[in-house]
């Protein structure tokens, strides 16, 4: 999560954000970056547990060097549980080559390294190839609705939504209507965000959830919620008619069960946001670890389209600027509405990921980036906002 000048890369679109648990220090930030040198961040120095998280003043402001970078004074960003995950190391080898593509050979260093993928603020600096904004512009998700911290909270979740029911899973405006879904896990940041994407363009959506999330997902429009808590979650299922499409948040051995609730031999898909390709590489090696992920992804998608005729699909998160554009019109138009369950200052950014370990999340975890650089007791104090239980 960051807090103030970000560059980021993604064809002169505010999407793809890194570096973003950053943040200058300064009350006013001009579209000039060279006056000023560093900025604060929270970083890591190594993998590991909550005790790896760092702050320091001296981490050098991101200069505009390619046509197409976009420089952001962030205001507020998002937890995601990749952030949590990457703290570990998870996904370092692939991550990493996308930071820079001759890693493998140059001996790169990802340390110190920032995390965060969310963000909402205002473009300060854009590359000479840039027309889509400039600045002084709102950007990240950021509908004219929504506070700095609401839209902090939509990218990644819409964007990895996108990836898996759109790209993935075949749906769209046109093609949902009445369309019966399955979201496992959907009380987190993509669940939510998909009830509402999916109620938006009219399919009957089911979620799988703990008995006191209920509230929340119906609220958000979820036709059907069965607690994973009450006994057998897959019997309970398979007394239901069968579904269209499952999207699947919570891995393991889900999907031992969940493609058996699919219609046969009818399109139908199953598609998982839990996937072993970054742990292979990590284990294994790019070349190795990719190579057996693509192979158990082709053996698993060839059983299921012989056996029974169910498309078996990853999913993964995948920066797209005309989607936020798509969502800044639904969240404008009331028909997807921002879920943050908890607040927290800059200051307060390990604490952030110790709510995020808790689990159970019931919507996003979003950090505010304050311009001024000092903080009040009273501003440094965890505020999380309940949501109201229908």
């Amino acid at each position: 999560m960051a807090s103030v000048r970000l560059l980021c890369l993604f064809n002169g679109k505010a999407a793809g954000w890194s570096k973003t648990l950053a943040r200058t220090g300064c009350r006013n930030v001009c579209s000039s970056p060279s006056r000023l040198q560093s900025m604060s961040a929270w970083v890591i120095d190594q993998y590991g547990s909550s005790g790896v998280l760092r702050h320091t003043e001296e981490i050098p402001i991101p200069t505009v060097n390619f046509a197409h970078d976009v420089m952001i004074n962030v205001s507020a960003a998002s937890l995601n549980p990749l952030d949590l995950n990457m703290r570990g190391g998870y996904g370092a080898t692939l991550l990493n080559l996308r930071r820079d593509p001759l890693s493998v050979v140059n001996g790169f260093s990802e340390f110190p390294l920032i995390l965060g993928r969310d963000l909402s603020g205002v473009v300060v600096d854009c590359g000479s190839g840039v027309t889509h904004f400039a600045p002084g512009d709102e950007v990240s998700c950021k509908p004219k609705s929504l506070s700095h911290i609401e839209a902090a909270s939509i990218p990644y979740v819409a964007n990895t939504a996108f990836s898996a029911l759109v790209y993935a899973g075949g749906l769209c405006r046109e093609s949902s209507l009445n369309k019966r879904v399955l979201i496992t896990g959907a009380s987190g940041g993509v669940g939510t965000f998909s009830i509402q994407l999916l109620k938006a363009w009219g399919a009957h959506v089911t979620v799988t959830c703990s008995q006191n999330a209920e509230g929340l997902v119906r609220g958000l429009g979820a036709d059907e919620a069965v607690d994973y808590t009450a006994g057998d979650v897959a019997e309970q299922l398979e007394m239901m008619e069968r579904f269209d499409v499952i999207l699947d948040n919570v891995g393991g051995d889900t999907e031992e069960w969940a493609t058996r609730l699919l219609k046969p031999w009818s399109g139908a898909k199953y598609v998982t946001l839990v996937s072993p390709l970054l742990l292979n590489t990590d284990s294994m090696g790019l070349l190795d670890g990719s190579l057996h992920a693509g192979l158990t992804l082709h053996n698993k998608a060839f059983q299921n389209i012989a056996s029974s005729g169910v498309f078996y699909r990853w999913a993964f998160y995948a920066p797209d600027g005309p989607t936020l554009d798509e969502v800044s019109r639904l969240v404008d138009a009331g028909k997807i509405l921002p879920v943050v369950e908890a607040q927290f200052p800059f200051s307060q950014v390990p604490q952030a990921f110790q709510k995020l370990e808790q689990g159970h999340a019931r919507g996003k975890t979003v950090v505010e980036v304050a311009e001024d650089a000092e903080y009040t007791e009273s501003e440094q104090k965890v505020q999380e906002t309940t949501l109201q239980q229908n």
